[in-house]
Order: C-alpha cells, then structure tokens, then sequence
C-alpha cells in the first residue's frame, strides 16, 4: 500500500490505538499530577526522590497535549519517546526485568507510534515499510 492511501481500516486503526494509548496516558499522568502515594513509592524504588512525580506528571501531560492536538502531534511523539527512553533507562540500571519492566517503554511507543503512523499519510511518507 502506498504511503499516500489511508483506508478507512488504517485510520480507525490507528484511532484505536491513539485511543488505548492516552488513556493510558490520562491515568499515568493523573496518578502523577494527583499524588497518589504509589507515585511517590515506585520513584523511591526506582532511586528518584518522591516529589519528581508532579514534575514527571506535568512534563507528561504536556506531551499528551502536544500528541493529541494534530498540528503538533509528531513533535508530541518525539518528546514522549524521550520521556519513555528515561524510563527505560531507569528498569535497566536496576535490572529489572526485561519483558515486563526495561521494555514496556518500547510497548507503549510502538503503540503510539503505530497510531500515528496509520492515520497519517505524510508520516507514513518520511518512514516507509518497505518490502523485500
């Protein structure tokens, strides 16, 4: 399929999982921003002081704003990748576990990433799949 076809099935597709991502987001970001007392202690274990969590929280929820709002929504994924690299970073100095922990950053961009590329034609155009 050529970069410059959307399908109906793409687009939805991509909806979809733009949808289950900020969601995810809006209740990573909200537990951040309300302070709930679990923030507080998987910043403890990950070796950050507990009070980074609103900051982390805010520097996502701009993220978030940025990716939803189309105009502004790759430069929103671009910040976000930033945001889970140090994530991922922080389960590898701890060696955490691979899969469910060190990767999960890598789970969430490929969703996020796979929602913005699939309903977005010019995105698919700077980052082809080829086939062999």
């Amino acid at each position: 399929m050529s970069a410059e076809t959307t399908s109906k099935a793409m687009v939805w597709t991509g909806r979809v999982l733009t949808g289950l991502f900020a969601a995810f987001m809006v209740m990573d970001t909200g537990i951040k921003l309300v302070r709930l007392p679990v923030v507080a202690q998987t910043l403890t274990q990950l070796g950050y002081p507990p009070e980074q969590g609103l900051a982390i929280g805010i520097i996502e929820a701009v993220c978030l704003a940025l990716y939803l709002w189309p105009r502004t929504a790759v430069l929103g994924a671009i910040l976000f990748t930033a945001v889970m690299g140090g994530a991922i970073a922080s389960h590898m100095r701890l060696n955490d576990p691979l899969v469910s922990h060190t990767l999960f950053g890598v789970w969430l961009g490929l969703v996020m990433w796979g929602g913005l590329w699939l309903r977005d034609a010019r995105l698919r155009t700077m980052i082809p799949l080829r086939r062999p």
